[in-house]
């Protein structure tokens, strides 16, 4: 099984790239069409929840930053 890459994208979605399915609140896998690359919507504003249709232009600003986390506790 391939690794699966999660790239949070600046001002816009999350890219799943790799071997990942995607299941809603019950457990639904959501049909992807054969894709192993799409993204996911964070600015709240996509049609097409829980992917991103681009909506979030010129309405959704974040620099995406890596940083640490703090250990659990």
């Amino acid at each position: 099984m391939s690794k699966t890459k999660l790239t949070v994208l600046s001002n816009g979605s999350v890219k799943v790239d790799g071997d990942f399915e995607i299941v809603d609140k019950e457990g639904n896998v959501y049909g992807l069409g054969g894709r192993t690359l799409v993204s996911l919507c964070r600015c709240g504003r996509s049609e097409n929840k829980p992917f991103c249709d681009g909506s979030h232009r010129n309405h959704f600003e974040h620099e995406a930053n890596a940083f640490d986390l703090p250990p659990k506790p």
